[in-house]
């Protein structure tokens, strides 16, 4: 690409298939080459902890150069990355289609790939990764209550940070006695009108999180879709989508799960369902990060095309005049956090356009990561950096008094009110104890009254 191309970022497909994908000499060269044009550049410096590491790694090198760093410590960059992509999506200058051809993620999934392939990833890593194992014995009625027991109590908090390296301040998420799917309520029969653009049939594909931690947000999806008369069939066979497996490097376990998952999903894409998924991770990982890995999929490609984030589903049934706007209840003030797996996807703020439908409704929105991240900020050692990353938009958050706060991305929510009520400012720890936490969805079904 010449310098100045106005050409969009275009990403490759992953070779991760191949055996130079895993050969360490080589990934140690593109590394230094990468690292080399990052140093070079340090745009990304206020992104991450990622970058900042890069640059003192290089700063206290005897070369001051990336030449002057050990390639044991190369690993110590990746460490730090969470996948969050936004160094390719908003900074970096370098992006295919440029000539230097820099994905800072993808060349970090790669390290990442190559550690999991060598055996070097820890069992708390694989352990917290292994969502559906964990969902489906911790949401066991007598167990969950169990489960969050333990997750409350200060002794058996200590415990786990000890042997497992879980932080013991970190809010997890409780483990729901019931599971969304158990109790989603069939879909009435409405006609599926013809000459839309938007499909006039859904799909839900529930997500882990929704079925074993928060299935309020999955029946709040499923109470729009009713209450705009939109018919919809719950995924009959599903497994997690593969993203905690992507993140930890382990895409062996991301290609069963693929398995599992694409050939109904496609029935459903081919037969005029879209697909929706409450999580923006899930929903990223059928529209970016498993196309990527099977490129030439007939299946990959047509679930990729039917897969929406919910509000972006909303916003094309508006589009079309479909999409009523009979609101009965005002929200009021709403800090909403814009995840960055919904901001990867490219979408615009369409959740932001459909809360601020609301009459009576004032929707302040912060565009920065939480720094909670998937898994990363449950970790020991990475606990205090996701809670630096996360402490200016705490901060963002709490600014307007708000009587909600809210993310597309639940556990977002959770770290941005931890943050609020650890900030050590009265003002924000007020909002933290005053305001009420709500996804989204939960938001548009109260306004509907539904």
């Amino acid at each position: 690409m010449r310098e100045g191309s106005l050409e969009a970022p275009k990403r490759h497909p992953l070779d991760w298939q191949s055996e130079s994908f895993y050969d360490e000499e080589l990934l140690n060269k593109e590394l230094e080459r990468v690292y080399d044009i990052c140093h070079g550049c340090r745009r990304c410096v206020n992104l991450c902890t990622a970058f900042p590491t890069l640059f003192d790694l290089v700063d206290e090198s005897k070369t001051m150069e990336v030449d002057g760093v050990d390639k044991k410590d190369f690993g110590k960059v990746v460490d730090q990355c969470y996948l969050c992509d936004m160094c390719f999506m908003t900074k970096c200058p370098y992006v295919p289609p440029h000539q230097w051809n820099v994905d800072f993620p993808h060349l970090m999934l790669r390290a990442k790939a190559v550690k999991f392939k060598k055996g070097e990833t820890r069992f708390r890593d694989r352990l917290l990764t292994s969502t559906d194992a964990l969902g489906k014995l911790a949401a066991i009625p007598v167990v969950a209550q169990t489960v969050n027991a333990v997750n409350r109590n200060k002794l058996a908090r200590g415990a786990m940070d000890a042997v497992l390296k879980v932080h013991q301040d970190r809010e997890l998420p409780p483990y729901a006695p019931e599971k969304f799917r158990s109790g989603a309520a069939a879909s009435p029969q409405f006609p599926v009108k013809t000459g839309e653009r938007a499909p006039g049939k859904v799909a839900v594909y529930a997500t882990c999180y929704v079925n074993y931690n928060e299935p309020g947000m999955g029946h709040d999806l499923l109470a729009l879709l009713t209450h705009n008369e939109i018919p919809y069939v719950l995924v009959e066979k599903e497994a997690c989508c593969g993203m905690p497996k992507l993140e930890l490097g382990d895409l062996e376990s991301v290609d069963r799960l693929k398995n599992v998952n694409i050939p109904g999903l496609a029935k459903l894409a081919r037969d005029g369902y879209a697909i929706l998924t409450p999580i923006p991770s899930c929903t990223l990982m059928y529209k970016q990060e498993l196309p990527l890995m099977y490129p030439q999929d007939a299946d990959v490609q047509a679930v990729r095309a039917a897969m929406f984030d919910p509000f972006e589903y909303f916003a094309l049934r508006r589009r079309d005049g479909l999409l009523k706007t009979d609101f009965k209840a005002q929200l009021g003030k709403v800090a909403y956090h814009i995840p960055c797996h919904s901001r990867v996807q490219n979408m615009g703020h369409k959740t932001r356009e459909m809360l601020e439908l609301v009459p009576g409704t004032e929707v302040t929105m912060v565009e920065r990561c939480s720094g909670h991240d998937g898994t990363w900020g449950v970790k020991t050692e990475y606990f205090e950096n996701s809670m630096k990353i996360g402490r200016p938009v705490s901060r963002m958050m709490a600014e307007p008094k708000p009587d909600y706060v809210s993310s597309d991305c639940p556990i977002a929510a959770r770290h941005i009110i931890q943050g609020m009520r650890d900030s050590g400012e009265a003002e924000a720890a007020d909002v933290a104890a005053s305001a009420v936490r709500a996804h989204p969805l939960t938001l548009l079904r109260k306004a509907y009254g539904a």
